[in-house]
């Protein structure tokens, strides 16, 4: 496939507009697979990413025979659109299934890949590599917090480093009743705190409870949090302490089909949000939707389907990260691949437009 950096990156609404080409075929032009049929895992699934600044992406996922099989590693695959290297298994401490991994790119380059190891999620250990070379090569492997069982750091979503330089990672307990935490480190990740759980609203959100948070800052010491549930709608809690407190956790007017969430944040403060907009409880995770706010989070005017039309398929488990007005995406795709897009918040913008037209 033609790589398409040069026109993702170089194109503008005006542009977009002058050629007249159908948003959704645009969208779908604009989306690639990290690797293609001919891949070493049947099944793969939880993908993040970050990016160099080279402009290549890092991509990182588990995969195996299925999702909880021992056979289950770490992969890892580097490029961008049209040429990535072969998917190489970066991470497989022992014979038992690997989870969730998370990367995570410090402004000096260092790249952290922290992932769950473990047969069940109660008894998950937390485990982290490090690669100084753009994630072509990896240290060996660390426990997060030595002996810990459960899970500690981030559970999926990528950590954020706050304004006053603590590292906050969003983290979760399951089973039993779901439960949201933070992992709190002052010291560049050498050592970790964790939060009190928090509480969460149980009249406006039923069921199980909430987990896997997605992290953003508005202001110093002023921190967000949208969490899945499995109530139907996505949740969230505000700090006004860089994370050491909570608010309760209470619904919002997003949709969520118990199924994965991930946001960031853009430099003039806009969030993108990807998601699944289906409203019920272990529902659809078709289509996949990319959805913008312009009001830290209260409302998301703003949306587009980035991938699916069959209910049945699954497009799921999304990573999303932004530099400049440029946001890149990853996310499971029908269990067998990963896929990948990019594009800017201006083409999200005229393409949302269109629809409303």
């Amino acid at each position: 496939m033609l790589s398409l950096l040069p026109a993702i990156y170089s194109c503008n609404s005006s542009q977009n507009a002058e050629t007249a080409v159908d948003p959704a075929e645009q969208i779908a032009a604009q989306r690639d697979f990290v690797f293609g049929d001919d891949r070493p895992f049947p099944q793969c699934h939880a993908s993040t990413l970050v990016r160099n600044d080279d402009g290549t992406f890092v991509v990182a996922w588990f995969g195996g025979t299925k999702e909880k099989d021992d056979d289950v590693g770490i992969w890892v695959s580097i490029g961008r659109p049209g040429n990535w290297t072969a998917p190489v298994e970066a991470a497989k401490i022992r014979e038992d299934p690997h989870w969730n991994p998370v990367l995570h790119r410090t402004r000096d380059g260092k790249i952290y890949l922290f992932f769950k190891v473990g047969k069940e999620i109660s008894h998950w250990e937390t485990w982290v590599k490090t690669s100084e070379d753009g994630g072509k090569t990896w240290s060996e492997a660390y426990e997060l917090v030595s002996g810990d069982k459960g899970g500690r750091g981030p559970v999926k979503n990528k950590l954020i480093e706050l304004s006053d330089g603590t590292w906050l990672a969003g983290a979760s307990i399951e089973p039993g009743p779901w439960l949201v935490m933070l992992d709190r480190s002052e010291d560049g990740g050498k050592t970790w705190t964790a939060t009190e759980k928090l509480d969460i609203d149980t009249v406006s959100i039923k069921g199980k409870g909430a987990i896997q948070p997605t992290l953003w800052e508005s202001a110093p010491g002023k921190v967000h949090m949208l969490v899945r549930t499995g109530g139907g709608v996505i949740g969230r809690a505000d700090s006004e302490d860089y994370g050491k407190t909570w608010s309760q956790i209470r619904a919002t007017s997003m949709p969520n089909p118990n199924s994965g969430i991930d946001l960031t944040q853009l430099p003039d403060g806009t969030l993108a949000l990807m998601y699944n907009p289906d409203n019920k409880n272990w529902g659809s995770r078709s289509p996949i939707r990319l959805a913008l706010s312009y009001d830290n989070g209260e409302t998301w005017p703003d949306a587009i389907d980035i991938d699916g039309s069959k209910e049945e398929d699954e497009y799921s488990y999304p990573a999303i990260i932004s530099w400049g007005d440029s946001i890149a995406t990853t996310y499971t795709w029908n269990r067998q691949k990963i896929a990948f897009w990019s594009g800017t918040k201006d083409q999200v913008k005229q393409w949302s437009a269109s629809k409303k037209e």
